[in-house]
């Protein structure tokens, strides 16, 4: 079907759709798999007030090599924030002691 058409249909039923111009869209489940998607289509549909969106893309999948155990063991040891105990913990590819050594040092 040519979007002309898509366009027409969604109208009659009552919905609204528009492509909106996006970069990328990252979601952040919660194991802390990123999904990452460049340049995708995005499309948001209204009907009955409510706003949903598609995404078309495929998305590049990032899984980290830690817990939100092992960031959270980084922020007691260190007292640091949960930003600057993952960052070290990517630093460290997951080692928690080296993520420790890399915050103590920069202090």
């Amino acid at each position: 079907m040519n979007p002309k058409q898509l366009q027409r249909m969604l109208k009659q039923m009552g919905i609204k759709a528009k492509e909106i111009p996006v970069e990328e869209v990252i979601f952040v489940l919660k194991d802390g798999t990123k999904m990452k998607f460049v340049e995708p289509q995005v499309v948001e549909t209204v009907a009955m007030g409510q706003k949903s969106y598609q995404i078309i893309g495929e998305p590049i999948i990032e899984k980290e090599e830690f817990s939100e155990e092992d960031v959270k063991i980084v922020m007691k040891k260190t007292g640091v924030d949960e930003e600057t105990a993952r960052n070290a913990l990517k630093k460290a590819k997951g080692d928690i002691a080296e993520a420790i050594m890399i915050i103590l040092e920069s202090q």
